[in-house]
């Protein structure tokens, strides 16, 4: 039994480390997909979620500094996956509220995934008795459900803006002040 024990702490520490990369790579996408974004309400909430994004990490950061272990030292290709497609996205050439439903799809994408990682390691660590990580994963758990949740009434007027073939503002001049980038050569241009 204690070597099962073990190997279950094994797990735990090896999924935490899956998600403090996870968060971290989030960092960096998230910003992106705020700048994508033609919805005001949309790119607040990829704003929100990014400082959110940052606490999680901290939060992660937190329960190895009680085990006397770093969170570095795995790649979670996962979200790196989900993360590259809502890139391919991004490049598609979509305007208005038709990028703003791809967003809201690539961000639910994430938001699900964390979902599930944050289920797992918060029964891990209820399970193994650490009752303060269990905490602090909770909260996160409980966080990526409200995103999850807002991203998801978000798209309920969005999506049918995009249907409708609208923009969220209606106003032509705004969007030619805005212009988006097609190719991907030319975003590539716009990052520099």
């Amino acid at each position: 039994m204690a070597k099962e024990t073990g190997a279950l702490k094994e797990l735990y520490m090896d999924e935490l480390r899956d998600l403090y990369n996870a968060e971290q790579q989030l960092i960096k996408a998230l910003p992106k997909m705020a700048k994508a974004a033609d919805s005001d309400d949309l790119r607040s909430g990829f704003e929100e979620h990014l400082e959110q994004t940052k606490g999680h990490a901290k939060r992660i950061e937190q329960i190895f500094q009680a085990l006397g272990e770093s969170p570095k030292g795995k790649k979670c290709a996962g979200i790196e996956g989900i993360i590259e497609e809502g890139g391919e996205v991004m490049d598609e050439g979509y305007e208005g509220a038709v990028m703003d439903a791809a967003l809201i799809t690539a961000a639910q994408r994430v938001e699900h995934y964390e979902i599930a990682a944050y289920g797992s390691v918060h029964a891990f660590a209820t399970l193994m008795g650490e009752s303060e990580a269990a905490d602090l994963l909770e909260q996160t758990l409980n966080e990526e459900k409200e995103t999850d949740q807002k991203l998801t009434q978000l798209s309920e007027h969005i999506n049918a803006q995009a249907y409708e073939g609208g923009s969220e503002s209606g106003d032509e001049e705004e969007e030619e002040e805005r212009p988006r980038p097609k190719t991907k050569a030319a975003r590539a241009g716009n990052s520099r």
